[in-house]
Protein backbone atom coordinates (compact mmCIF):
# COMPACT_ATOMS: atom_id res chain seq x y z
CA UNK A 1 0.00 0.00 0.00
CA UNK A 2 1.66 3.44 -1.28
CA UNK A 3 2.30 5.63 1.40
CA UNK A 4 0.91 9.31 1.82
CA UNK A 5 3.16 12.24 0.33
CA UNK A 6 3.58 14.84 2.49
CA UNK A 7 5.38 18.44 0.91
CA UNK A 8 5.58 21.54 2.88
CA UNK A 9 4.55 24.80 0.31
CA UNK A 10 4.71 28.11 0.69
CA UNK A 11 1.70 28.96 -1.04
CA UNK A 12 -1.58 30.12 -0.34
CA UNK A 13 -3.82 28.09 1.77
CA UNK A 14 -6.85 28.56 -0.79
CA UNK A 15 -5.36 26.74 -3.02
CA UNK A 16 -3.80 23.87 -1.08
CA UNK A 17 -7.43 23.47 -0.63
CA UNK A 18 -8.70 22.69 -4.05
CA UNK A 19 -7.74 19.19 -3.72
CA UNK A 20 -10.08 18.59 -0.41
CA UNK A 21 -12.78 20.12 -2.14
CA UNK A 22 -12.49 18.43 -5.65
CA UNK A 23 -12.23 14.95 -3.35
CA UNK A 24 -16.12 15.98 -2.19
CA UNK A 25 -17.16 17.27 -5.50
CA UNK A 26 -16.24 13.95 -6.96
CA UNK A 27 -17.86 11.80 -4.19
CA UNK A 28 -21.27 13.85 -4.22
CA UNK A 29 -21.30 13.20 -7.64
CA UNK A 30 -20.97 9.45 -7.81
CA UNK A 31 -23.55 8.08 -5.51
CA UNK A 32 -27.16 9.59 -5.03
CA UNK A 33 -29.51 7.92 -2.89
CA UNK A 34 -32.53 6.37 -4.55
CA UNK A 35 -35.63 8.55 -5.51
CA UNK A 36 -38.32 7.36 -2.97
CA UNK A 37 -41.30 7.05 -5.77
CA UNK A 38 -44.74 6.13 -4.66
CA UNK A 39 -46.05 3.61 -6.78
CA UNK A 40 -49.57 3.85 -7.95
CA UNK A 41 -50.80 1.13 -5.56
CA UNK A 42 -49.92 3.52 -2.55
CA UNK A 43 -51.16 6.42 -3.95
CA UNK A 44 -54.83 4.60 -4.47
CA UNK A 45 -54.35 3.49 -0.81
CA UNK A 46 -54.23 6.91 -0.04
CA UNK A 47 -57.05 7.33 -2.37
CA UNK A 48 -58.89 5.50 -0.32
CA UNK A 49 -57.75 6.12 3.17
CA UNK A 50 -61.19 7.50 4.42
CA UNK A 51 -63.29 4.53 3.55
CA UNK A 52 -65.34 4.81 6.99
CA UNK A 53 -67.12 7.62 5.44
CA UNK A 54 -69.28 5.69 3.41
CA UNK A 55 -70.99 4.29 6.49
CA UNK A 56 -72.07 8.15 6.92
CA UNK A 57 -71.67 7.89 10.66
CA UNK A 58 -70.13 11.09 11.91
CA UNK A 59 -69.16 9.51 15.33
CA UNK A 60 -67.64 6.51 13.91
CA UNK A 61 -65.37 9.16 11.76
CA UNK A 62 -64.31 10.86 14.83
CA UNK A 63 -63.82 7.55 16.79
CA UNK A 64 -61.10 6.23 13.57
CA UNK A 65 -59.62 10.28 13.41
CA UNK A 66 -59.07 9.70 17.36
CA UNK A 67 -57.66 6.21 16.43
CA UNK A 68 -55.15 7.49 13.63
CA UNK A 69 -53.55 9.65 15.88
CA UNK A 70 -53.33 8.22 19.12
CA UNK A 71 -53.31 4.17 19.01
CA UNK A 72 -50.49 2.99 19.95
CA UNK A 73 -49.68 0.34 17.36
CA UNK A 74 -49.56 3.38 15.32
CA UNK A 75 -46.87 5.57 17.58
CA UNK A 76 -44.99 2.63 17.16
CA UNK A 77 -45.14 1.80 13.54
CA UNK A 78 -44.23 6.27 12.76
CA UNK A 79 -41.51 5.03 15.27
CA UNK A 80 -39.98 2.14 13.05
CA UNK A 81 -40.74 4.59 10.23
CA UNK A 82 -38.58 7.10 11.57
CA UNK A 83 -35.38 4.62 12.69
CA UNK A 84 -35.86 3.03 9.33
CA UNK A 85 -35.22 6.47 7.62
CA UNK A 86 -32.67 7.60 9.79
CA UNK A 87 -30.66 4.11 9.17
CA UNK A 88 -30.87 5.30 5.03
CA UNK A 89 -29.89 8.46 5.97
CA UNK A 90 -26.51 7.35 7.53
CA UNK A 91 -26.02 4.54 4.56
CA UNK A 92 -26.21 7.55 2.50
CA UNK A 93 -23.82 9.84 4.21
CA UNK A 94 -21.81 6.93 4.68
CA UNK A 95 -21.60 6.57 0.94
CA UNK A 96 -20.62 10.96 0.53
CA UNK A 97 -17.01 12.10 1.12
CA UNK A 98 -16.51 12.79 4.92
CA UNK A 99 -14.84 15.91 5.97
CA UNK A 100 -13.12 16.74 9.54
CA UNK A 101 -11.40 19.18 11.92
CA UNK A 102 -8.60 18.63 14.06
CA UNK A 103 -6.45 20.45 16.34
CA UNK A 104 -4.23 20.06 19.12
CA UNK A 105 -2.02 22.06 22.00
CA UNK A 106 1.36 20.63 22.79
CA UNK A 107 4.03 21.97 25.43
CA UNK A 108 7.55 19.87 25.94
CA UNK A 109 10.70 20.74 28.16
CA UNK A 110 13.14 18.66 28.73
CA UNK A 111 16.77 19.28 31.16
CA UNK A 112 18.95 21.11 28.32
CA UNK A 113 16.50 23.09 26.72
CA UNK A 114 13.61 25.30 27.65
CA UNK A 115 9.99 24.70 27.22
CA UNK A 116 8.26 25.08 23.64
CA UNK A 117 4.81 24.97 22.72
CA UNK A 118 3.48 23.82 19.39
CA UNK A 119 0.10 24.44 18.02
CA UNK A 120 -1.77 22.50 15.03
CA UNK A 121 -4.74 22.65 12.99
CA UNK A 122 -5.62 20.18 10.23
CA UNK A 123 -8.44 19.71 7.91
CA UNK A 124 -8.78 15.77 6.61
CA UNK A 125 -11.40 14.42 4.14
CA UNK A 126 -11.69 10.87 2.84
CA UNK A 127 -13.60 8.98 0.40
CA UNK A 128 -14.41 5.44 -0.79
CA UNK A 129 -14.95 5.10 -4.76
CA UNK A 130 -17.46 2.49 -5.17
CA UNK A 131 -16.31 1.21 -8.20
CA UNK A 132 -18.30 -2.44 -7.84
CA UNK A 133 -21.45 -0.92 -6.60
CA UNK A 134 -21.23 -2.25 -2.54
CA UNK A 135 -22.26 1.42 -1.14
CA UNK A 136 -24.94 1.84 -3.53
CA UNK A 137 -26.47 -1.47 -3.43
CA UNK A 138 -26.02 -0.77 0.54
CA UNK A 139 -28.08 2.61 0.12
CA UNK A 140 -30.63 0.43 -2.50
CA UNK A 141 -31.57 -1.71 0.92
CA UNK A 142 -31.38 1.11 3.18
CA UNK A 143 -34.11 2.83 0.80
CA UNK A 144 -36.41 -0.22 0.33
CA UNK A 145 -36.25 -0.77 3.98
CA UNK A 146 -37.25 2.61 4.61
CA UNK A 147 -40.38 2.07 2.23
CA UNK A 148 -41.32 -0.94 3.80
CA UNK A 149 -41.52 0.59 6.87
CA UNK A 150 -44.14 3.28 5.28
CA UNK A 151 -46.37 0.92 4.00
CA UNK A 152 -46.08 -0.97 7.16
CA UNK A 153 -47.60 1.96 8.83
CA UNK A 154 -49.84 1.95 6.51
CA UNK A 155 -50.92 -1.39 7.13
CA UNK A 156 -51.66 -0.28 10.81
CA UNK A 157 -53.13 2.58 10.20
CA UNK A 158 -56.30 0.77 7.71
CA UNK A 159 -56.09 -2.01 10.63
CA UNK A 160 -56.88 0.03 13.53
CA UNK A 161 -59.26 1.66 11.28
CA UNK A 162 -61.10 -1.43 10.78
CA UNK A 163 -60.55 -2.75 14.10
CA UNK A 164 -62.22 0.29 15.34
CA UNK A 165 -65.22 0.38 12.71
CA UNK A 166 -65.34 -3.40 14.31
CA UNK A 167 -65.93 -2.73 17.90
CA UNK A 168 -68.21 0.79 16.95
CA UNK A 169 -69.88 -2.20 14.56
CA UNK A 170 -70.43 -4.70 17.14
CA UNK A 171 -71.44 -1.59 19.92
CA UNK A 172 -74.26 -0.53 18.06
CA UNK A 173 -75.44 -4.48 17.88
CA UNK A 174 -75.14 -5.15 20.92
CA UNK A 175 -77.61 -2.24 21.75
CA UNK A 176 -80.18 -2.87 19.37
CA UNK A 177 -79.98 -6.68 20.57
CA UNK A 178 -80.47 -4.76 24.29
CA UNK A 179 -83.16 -2.76 23.09
CA UNK A 180 -85.01 -5.85 21.38
CA UNK A 181 -84.46 -7.67 24.79
CA UNK A 182 -86.17 -4.91 26.89
CA UNK A 183 -89.21 -4.21 24.26
CA UNK A 184 -89.88 -8.19 25.04
CA UNK A 185 -89.23 -8.25 28.62
CA UNK A 186 -92.00 -5.46 28.27
CA UNK A 187 -94.57 -7.32 26.10
CA UNK A 188 -93.68 -10.62 28.81
CA UNK A 189 -93.85 -8.70 31.69
CA UNK A 190 -97.64 -7.13 30.50
CA UNK A 191 -98.30 -11.06 29.44
CA UNK A 192 -97.25 -12.45 33.38
CA UNK A 193 -99.92 -9.68 34.51
CA UNK A 194 -102.62 -11.05 32.56
CA UNK A 195 -101.59 -14.36 33.71
CA UNK A 196 -101.52 -13.66 36.85
CA UNK A 197 -105.27 -12.07 36.77
CA UNK A 198 -106.84 -14.81 34.84
CA UNK A 199 -105.58 -17.44 37.73
CA UNK A 200 -106.54 -15.35 40.30
CA UNK A 201 -109.94 -15.22 38.65
CA UNK A 202 -110.25 -19.27 38.45
CA UNK A 203 -109.82 -19.10 34.58
CA UNK A 204 -106.25 -21.07 34.57
CA UNK A 205 -104.36 -22.89 36.84
CA UNK A 206 -100.77 -21.56 38.69
CA UNK A 207 -99.17 -23.75 36.01
CA UNK A 208 -99.69 -21.39 33.75
CA UNK A 209 -98.56 -18.21 35.57
CA UNK A 210 -95.00 -20.41 36.60
CA UNK A 211 -94.80 -20.83 33.50
CA UNK A 212 -95.35 -17.05 32.55
CA UNK A 213 -92.56 -16.10 35.36
CA UNK A 214 -89.90 -18.04 34.00
CA UNK A 215 -90.09 -16.70 30.07
CA UNK A 216 -89.78 -13.91 31.88
CA UNK A 217 -87.26 -13.89 34.09
CA UNK A 218 -84.82 -15.95 30.98
CA UNK A 219 -85.06 -12.30 29.00
CA UNK A 220 -84.53 -10.06 31.85
CA UNK A 221 -81.08 -12.69 32.31
CA UNK A 222 -80.01 -11.75 29.11
CA UNK A 223 -80.63 -7.85 29.90
CA UNK A 224 -76.86 -7.75 32.89
CA UNK A 225 -75.04 -10.14 29.79
CA UNK A 226 -75.70 -7.90 27.28
CA UNK A 227 -75.15 -4.64 29.17
CA UNK A 228 -71.83 -5.66 30.59
CA UNK A 229 -70.90 -6.91 26.91
CA UNK A 230 -71.51 -3.43 25.54
CA UNK A 231 -69.72 -1.76 28.87
CA UNK A 232 -66.68 -4.13 27.19
CA UNK A 233 -66.93 -2.77 23.89
CA UNK A 234 -66.95 0.65 24.93
CA UNK A 235 -63.24 0.02 27.00
CA UNK A 236 -62.23 -1.59 23.68
CA UNK A 237 -63.33 1.67 21.10
CA UNK A 238 -61.91 3.66 24.31
CA UNK A 239 -58.17 1.67 24.37
CA UNK A 240 -57.98 1.55 20.57
CA UNK A 241 -58.40 5.22 20.36
CA UNK A 242 -55.52 5.79 23.11
CA UNK A 243 -57.59 6.90 26.04
CA UNK A 244 -58.55 5.27 29.47
CA UNK A 245 -60.95 2.34 29.42
CA UNK A 246 -63.60 4.61 30.57
CA UNK A 247 -63.79 8.12 28.89
CA UNK A 248 -66.15 7.14 26.39
CA UNK A 249 -69.04 5.84 28.09
CA UNK A 250 -70.70 8.68 28.24
CA UNK A 251 -69.87 9.66 24.34
CA UNK A 252 -71.31 6.13 23.36
CA UNK A 253 -74.22 5.80 26.04
CA UNK A 254 -76.68 6.58 23.95
CA UNK A 255 -77.97 3.65 21.59
CA UNK A 256 -78.02 4.42 17.90
CA UNK A 257 -78.37 2.93 14.40
CA UNK A 258 -76.00 -0.10 13.28
CA UNK A 259 -74.44 2.09 10.70
CA UNK A 260 -74.57 0.28 7.09
CA UNK A 261 -72.09 0.54 4.25
CA UNK A 262 -73.31 1.62 0.53
CA UNK A 263 -74.31 -1.96 -1.48
CA UNK A 264 -71.21 -2.31 -3.41
CA UNK A 265 -71.39 -5.20 -5.80
CA UNK A 266 -68.14 -7.47 -6.07
CA UNK A 267 -68.36 -7.36 -9.45
CA UNK A 268 -67.32 -4.02 -9.49
CA UNK A 269 -63.82 -4.48 -7.77
CA UNK A 270 -60.73 -4.11 -10.12
CA UNK A 271 -58.41 -6.85 -10.72
CA UNK A 272 -55.18 -5.10 -9.56
CA UNK A 273 -56.36 -3.73 -6.24
CA UNK A 274 -55.02 -6.16 -3.95
CA UNK A 275 -51.32 -4.96 -5.46
CA UNK A 276 -52.54 -1.68 -2.87
CA UNK A 277 -52.43 -3.59 0.22
CA UNK A 278 -50.19 -2.23 2.23
CA UNK A 279 -48.33 -5.71 3.38
CA UNK A 280 -48.28 -7.08 0.20
CA UNK A 281 -46.20 -3.46 -0.85
CA UNK A 282 -44.05 -3.91 2.21
CA UNK A 283 -43.64 -7.51 0.94
CA UNK A 284 -42.36 -6.71 -1.97
CA UNK A 285 -40.16 -3.79 -0.78
CA UNK A 286 -38.63 -6.52 1.35
CA UNK A 287 -37.77 -8.51 -1.46
CA UNK A 288 -35.63 -5.62 -3.17
CA UNK A 289 -33.59 -4.81 0.00
CA UNK A 290 -32.90 -8.13 -0.13
CA UNK A 291 -31.53 -8.44 -3.60
CA UNK A 292 -29.42 -5.51 -2.96
CA UNK A 293 -28.03 -7.16 0.12
CA UNK A 294 -27.01 -9.97 -2.14
CA UNK A 295 -25.44 -7.28 -4.45
CA UNK A 296 -23.50 -5.55 -1.36
CA UNK A 297 -22.46 -8.49 0.08
CA UNK A 298 -21.17 -10.00 -3.87
CA UNK A 299 -19.13 -6.66 -4.48
CA UNK A 300 -17.42 -6.67 -0.65
CA UNK A 301 -15.54 -9.30 -2.29
CA UNK A 302 -13.91 -7.71 -4.97
CA UNK A 303 -11.13 -4.35 -4.33
CA UNK A 304 -11.81 -1.07 -2.73
CA UNK A 305 -10.60 1.94 -3.25
CA UNK A 306 -10.13 4.75 -1.43
CA UNK A 307 -8.80 8.42 -1.81
CA UNK A 308 -8.12 10.52 1.25
CA UNK A 309 -6.62 13.78 1.38
CA UNK A 310 -5.53 16.21 4.62
CA UNK A 311 -3.97 19.84 5.08
CA UNK A 312 -2.43 20.92 8.65
CA UNK A 313 -0.98 24.11 10.14
CA UNK A 314 2.09 24.37 12.48
CA UNK A 315 2.88 27.05 14.64
CA UNK A 316 4.88 27.74 17.60
CA UNK A 317 2.18 30.18 19.09
CA UNK A 318 -1.46 29.89 18.83
CA UNK A 319 -1.45 33.47 16.81
CA UNK A 320 1.04 31.87 14.77
CA UNK A 321 -1.54 29.55 13.22
CA UNK A 322 -3.44 32.23 11.48
CA UNK A 323 -0.12 34.42 10.18
CA UNK A 324 3.20 32.90 9.19
CA UNK A 325 2.42 28.83 10.14
CA UNK A 326 3.93 25.91 8.46
CA UNK A 327 1.23 24.42 5.92
CA UNK A 328 1.56 20.96 5.58
CA UNK A 329 -0.47 18.95 3.03
CA UNK A 330 -0.86 15.16 2.30
CA UNK A 331 -3.11 13.00 -0.60
CA UNK A 332 -3.43 8.72 -0.32
CA UNK A 333 -4.82 6.69 -2.26
CA UNK A 334 -5.17 3.19 -1.19
CA UNK A 335 -6.65 -0.22 -2.54
CA UNK A 336 -7.56 -3.72 -0.56
CA UNK A 337 -7.89 -6.79 -2.25
CA UNK A 338 -9.02 -9.64 -0.54
CA UNK A 339 -7.05 -12.42 -0.60
CA UNK A 340 -7.85 -15.08 1.23
CA UNK A 341 -10.96 -14.89 4.42
CA UNK A 342 -11.61 -18.59 5.13
CA UNK A 343 -14.77 -18.68 2.92
CA UNK A 344 -15.97 -15.46 5.08
CA UNK A 345 -17.25 -13.38 1.83
CA UNK A 346 -18.98 -16.55 -0.25
CA UNK A 347 -20.69 -17.20 2.78
CA UNK A 348 -21.72 -14.06 3.71
CA UNK A 349 -23.25 -13.71 -0.51
CA UNK A 350 -25.04 -17.41 0.62
CA UNK A 351 -26.61 -15.91 3.87
CA UNK A 352 -28.03 -13.11 1.66
CA UNK A 353 -29.53 -15.16 -0.68
CA UNK A 354 -30.57 -17.19 1.51
CA UNK A 355 -33.08 -14.10 3.20
CA UNK A 356 -33.55 -13.07 -0.16
CA UNK A 357 -35.31 -16.87 -0.45
CA UNK A 358 -37.09 -16.21 3.03
CA UNK A 359 -38.53 -12.91 1.88
CA UNK A 360 -39.97 -14.13 -1.60
CA UNK A 361 -41.53 -17.31 0.46
CA UNK A 362 -42.91 -14.45 3.28
CA UNK A 363 -44.60 -12.69 -0.26
CA UNK A 364 -45.98 -15.56 -1.74
CA UNK A 365 -47.62 -15.98 2.11
CA UNK A 366 -48.69 -12.43 1.91
CA UNK A 367 -50.55 -12.90 -1.47
CA UNK A 368 -52.32 -16.11 -0.78
CA UNK A 369 -53.20 -14.57 2.65
CA UNK A 370 -54.64 -11.95 0.58
CA UNK A 371 -56.50 -13.70 -1.58
CA UNK A 372 -58.10 -15.96 0.88
CA UNK A 373 -59.12 -12.98 3.03
CA UNK A 374 -60.83 -11.46 0.06
CA UNK A 375 -63.22 -14.56 -0.94
CA UNK A 376 -63.90 -15.25 2.66
CA UNK A 377 -65.35 -11.66 2.78
CA UNK A 378 -67.03 -12.13 -0.10
CA UNK A 379 -68.54 -15.20 0.51
CA UNK A 380 -69.81 -14.05 4.17
CA UNK A 381 -71.08 -10.81 2.36
CA UNK A 382 -73.17 -12.77 -0.22
CA UNK A 383 -74.43 -15.54 2.92
CA UNK A 384 -74.91 -12.80 5.06
CA UNK A 385 -77.20 -10.87 2.52
CA UNK A 386 -79.41 -14.49 1.81
CA UNK A 387 -79.53 -15.17 5.69
CA UNK A 388 -80.77 -11.17 6.08
CA UNK A 389 -83.82 -11.43 3.86
CA UNK A 390 -85.17 -14.79 5.01
CA UNK A 391 -84.80 -13.73 8.94
CA UNK A 392 -86.25 -10.14 8.18
CA UNK A 393 -89.38 -12.12 6.68
CA UNK A 394 -89.25 -14.88 9.66
CA UNK A 395 -89.00 -11.58 11.85
CA UNK A 396 -92.12 -10.02 10.56
CA UNK A 397 -94.09 -13.46 10.39
CA UNK A 398 -93.38 -13.31 13.93
CA UNK A 399 -93.88 -10.15 15.16
CA UNK A 400 -97.55 -10.44 13.24
CA UNK A 401 -98.24 -13.76 14.72
CA UNK A 402 -97.25 -12.82 18.38
CA UNK A 403 -99.56 -9.96 18.12
CA UNK A 404 -102.24 -12.32 16.87
CA UNK A 405 -101.87 -14.47 19.74
CA UNK A 406 -101.69 -11.80 22.23
CA UNK A 407 -105.46 -10.33 21.23
CA UNK A 408 -106.74 -14.05 21.29
CA UNK A 409 -104.99 -14.63 24.74
CA UNK A 410 -106.64 -11.73 26.36
CA UNK A 411 -109.91 -12.80 24.49
CA UNK A 412 -109.72 -16.12 26.12
CA UNK A 413 -109.45 -17.87 22.65
CA UNK A 414 -106.26 -19.69 23.20
CA UNK A 415 -104.31 -21.48 25.36
CA UNK A 416 -100.88 -19.78 27.03
CA UNK A 417 -98.33 -22.34 25.57
CA UNK A 418 -99.27 -20.77 22.31
CA UNK A 419 -98.75 -17.33 22.97
CA UNK A 420 -95.17 -18.49 24.97
CA UNK A 421 -94.02 -19.98 21.76
CA UNK A 422 -94.78 -16.86 19.91
CA UNK A 423 -93.49 -14.88 21.96
CA UNK A 424 -89.79 -16.88 21.80
CA UNK A 425 -90.22 -17.16 18.47
CA UNK A 426 -90.31 -13.27 18.33
CA UNK A 427 -87.33 -12.50 20.55
CA UNK A 428 -85.36 -15.58 18.57
CA UNK A 429 -86.42 -13.93 15.30
CA UNK A 430 -85.37 -10.37 15.95
CA UNK A 431 -82.14 -11.23 17.66
CA UNK A 432 -80.94 -13.17 14.64
CA UNK A 433 -81.86 -10.30 12.39
CA UNK A 434 -80.18 -8.19 14.54
CA UNK A 435 -76.92 -10.24 14.21
CA UNK A 436 -76.74 -10.89 10.84
CA UNK A 437 -77.33 -7.31 10.34
CA UNK A 438 -73.93 -6.38 12.35
CA UNK A 439 -72.26 -9.31 10.92
CA UNK A 440 -73.11 -7.86 7.15
CA UNK A 441 -71.21 -4.28 8.62
CA UNK A 442 -68.58 -6.38 9.78
CA UNK A 443 -68.03 -8.33 6.60
CA UNK A 444 -67.65 -4.81 4.95
CA UNK A 445 -65.43 -3.89 6.99
CA UNK A 446 -63.58 -7.21 6.69
CA UNK A 447 -63.58 -7.02 2.91
CA UNK A 448 -62.28 -3.47 2.87
CA UNK A 449 -59.74 -4.48 4.92
CA UNK A 450 -58.63 -7.12 2.90
CA UNK A 451 -58.74 -4.78 -0.14
CA UNK A 452 -55.93 -2.55 1.18
CA UNK A 453 -58.16 0.13 2.69
CA UNK A 454 -61.25 0.08 -0.17
CA UNK A 455 -61.69 0.21 -3.73
CA UNK A 456 -63.82 2.06 -6.37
Amino acid sequence: MPKPRTSHWSIPFARTGVCCLALLAVGCASVKPPASVQTNATQAALQHAAWWNDFNDPLLTRLIDQALQANTSIRSAQAALQQARALRDVKVANSRPSLSLSGSAQRSQTESFDATNNFRAGLDASWEADVFGAVRSGVAASEADAQASQASLRDAQVSVAAEVALAYIQLRGQQSQLAIALSNLASQTETLQITDWRAQAGLITSLEVEQARAATAQTAAQIPTLTASIAKTRHSLAVLTGQRPLELDQLLAAAQALPQPADLSASVIPADTLRQRADVRAAELRIQAALSRVDAADAARYPSFNLGGGLSLSSLTLAGLTNGATLAGSLLGSVSVPLFDAGAGKAQVLAQEAALEQARASYQTTVLTALKDVEDALVAIQGDRARLQSLQQAATAAENAAALANNRYNSGLIDFQTILQTQRTLLSAQDSVANVQADLSSNHVRLIKALGGGWH
